[in-house]
């Protein structure tokens, strides 16, 4: 596809897609420049979908007159429009130019417990973050606009700099923002009878400082405050998830169970828990108040190590049972036995040939699970580990480096992308994607196994078979590989995957590839599940909005695979998931009894000793009869 900017042609490349959302493809044309291109009603992405179709009509008809009197004077955080793409005649603009944010991550990362604690990213800098952003936000307000559809996803953070992004959405002068997202949009400006937030009173200052609100707590809690499972006693009160806002239903309320991996809401200061029952459940409204975020100080208690702002440690009040209380513990027809605990953070593992082997960091050291020490430094977000035996190899900044003990490291170069897999291992390979091509390494030298989309491509693989991903501008494909021989089969058909993706993986076994998406579309979260044979066959496809309490809503990552069954560890224990021979995928069996154990954020291993649950802090082997 070719637009022109200032007269001049610019060809935007599938290649050089840096990302898709619902409205608009974003290009890197170079330069320090990116382009983003609206999607016209005949895109791809709307096929089927009227409602959508006639969105991007009106969208489009309206950025003719509001990016020809969008403001210059906004502040320098927010990455606003630089120079109109049009079409060949210069008549109809389709997009614009702007500055290419490098080394940044959404804000919705900080909100990710394992995120967090992989990148040493602390309560200090999440508070000089949003002290940032919050100077952001009120420099719009000032010069009369208004973000509109503020999210998590168009804040990117690069340290404790929080830049805004889709400046094209905002609202100024007779221009409104349409658009939601359902966890940040303003209750109060919804329809309240309606089934899941419904905006029917435009955004205004009040509605972004809402959304601010929500993304902090969101930030420190590891929860937004309509998280959690509304349990009413009354059956009869239950209600869709999506309409708890609508109700004021907030983490607070007694009916609702909290997550277990979450942070308790207990370690925030009373100050700022008194504005959250007033914003959430009194529906007061204003500027988010800055003192509070001036005041707050974050400690870690000396006792027991929990982070709070409070003037004494809330854990430290209460008697709280630990969940494993000895190194092995019983319970019904579940044996736990605790294998390994760090006053540090588990950052990786892996099982190969029933062998669970970990990397973790512990006084500015990276270990092995033999206590061996790999690296010496501090955490980083940028970096991503994986390991092959006894070889740990650490991926940064497009250089792979492969540590192994005895041996001199051994460097590669590889596509350089921090939320995106490129490199992955089993116990015999390592296989990594560079300059459009799949390498795995052999005794006689790199192996070539095929060409796949450079700078788009994730790979993940098993002991027998493995498969890949690319998504760029209007292309999704997934294709799998021998884990032996050359050669890939790049016509498996996956269903459509609608709106910004946000996060993939994969859990195998010898015979499946469990393949999971997550992405924002049309302001909800979407969890999808795939079930993928070596020879490519799709055998089982499911979805679930994130939050909604069955086993996909609770996350993708995780998930341990044995045969054509998999199992998923979610707060009420550990549960069997299988094919259910209509091309769906239901849940077969609950293990109650290992409840205890277990949280939403486990990690599920099968290996020789039993299934290892691999925790922050912990790992756990359980035997179950």
């Amino acid at each position: 596809m070719d637009v022109y900017v200032s007269g001049k042609k610019v060809h935007l490349d599938p290649k050089r897609s840096i990302g898709k959302g619902g409205e608009a493809d974003v290009y890197d044309i170079g330069g320090g420049m990116a382009l983003k291109c609206f999607k016209p009603s005949d895109h791809p992405d709307y096929d089927g979908l009227p409602i959508e179709q006639e969105g991007a009509r009106r969208r489009l008809a309206e950025h003719q007159r509001k990016l020809r009197q969008f403001p210059t004077n906004l502040p320098a955080r927010v990455v606003a429009p630089n120079d109109l793409a049009t079409d060949r005649a210069g008549r109809t603009i389709v997009g614009y130019t702007m500055p290419m944010l490098t080394g940044v991550e959404p804000l919705r990362r900080y909100a990710e417990r394992s995120f967090r604690s992989a990148g040493g990213i602390g309560n200090d800098v999440v508070l000089a973050t949003f002290r940032d952003l919050h100077a952001t936000v009120a420099s719009i307000h000032r010069v009369g606009a208004v973000i509109g559809d503020f999210n998590d996803l168009n804040v990117l953070v690069n340290g404790a700099d929080a830049h805004l992004i889709d400046a094209d959405s905002f609202q100024f002068g007779s221009f409104l923002t349409a658009m939601f997202t359902v966890r940040f949009v303003d209750p109060a400006k919804c329809d309240a009878k309606a089934a899941s937030p419904m905006l029917v009173h435009p955004h205004d200052a009040n509605s972004d400082w809402y959304a601010f609100a929500i993304m902090l707590f969101s930030a420190y809690c590891f929860v937004d405050p309509y998280g959690g499972v509304y349990l009413p006693k009354d059956p009869k009160q239950r209600i869709n998830h999506n309409a708890r806002p609508l109700r004021r239903i907030t983490v607070f309320h007694p009916d609702v169970r909290y997550p277990k991996p979450a942070v308790p809401f207990g370690v925030l200061p009373d100050d700022l828990l008194d504005y959250y029952h007033r914003l959430l459940e009194r529906d007061e409204r204003g500027t988010f108040p800055l003192m509070l975020l001036e005041r707050m100080r974050w400690t870690r208690c000396t006792a027991c190590g929990t982070e709070h702002a409070r003037a004494t440690c809330p854990a430290c009040a209460t008697t709280a049972p630990a969940a494993v209380v000895s190194v092995t513990v019983v319970r019904g027809k579940v044996t736990a036995t605790r294998i390994f605990r760090t006053s540090g953070t588990i950052l990786h593992a892996s099982v190969e040939g029933g062998v669970l082997r970990w990397l973790y960091h512990e006084d500015d050291e990276f270990r092995r699970e033999d206590r061996s020490v790999v690296i010496r430094g501090d955490r980083d977000p940028a970096i991503r580990f994986r390991i092959r035996g006894a070889e740990t190899l650490i991926g940064k900044g497009g250089q792979l480096v492969a540590i192994a003990p005895g041996a001199a490291p051994i460097s590669r170069v590889v596509d350089t992308h921090v939320s995106r897999t490129v490199v992955a291992t089993n116990a015999s390979h390592t296989y990594w994607v560079a300059d459009g091509r799949l390498t795995r390494d052999g005794d006689l030298g790199d192996i070539r196994i095929g060409d796949v989309l450079s700078m788009q491509t994730s790979i993940w693989v098993g002991e027998r078979f493995g498969f890949g991903f690319y998504r760029a501008g209007t292309l999704s494909v997934g294709f799998v590989f021998d884990a032996e021989h050359s050669g890939i089969n790049d016509s498996v058909p996956l269903p459509p995957i609608r709106g910004q993706l946000l996060d993939a993986t994969a859990a195998f076994s010898a015979t499946r590839c469990w393949f999971f998406v997550t992405a924002e579309d049309r302001g909800r979260t979407i969890h999808q599940a795939m079930v993928i044979r070596p020879d490519g066959t799709v055998e089982a496809i499911a979805e679930a909005t994130a939050g909604d309490g069955s086993w996909l809503g609770t996350g993708i990552w995780g998930h341990a695979v044995v045969g054509s069954t998999l199992l998923v560890a979610t707060d009420d224990g550990i549960v069997r998931v299988e094919p259910d021979g209509a091309h769906g995928l239901a849940v077969t069996k609950t293990f109650p009894d290992t409840e205890p154990f277990v949280d939403a954020n486990a990690a599920l291993f099968v290996c020789k000793d039993g299934l290892a649950v691999v925790q922050r802090h912990e790992i756990t082997v359980l035997k179950i009869q």
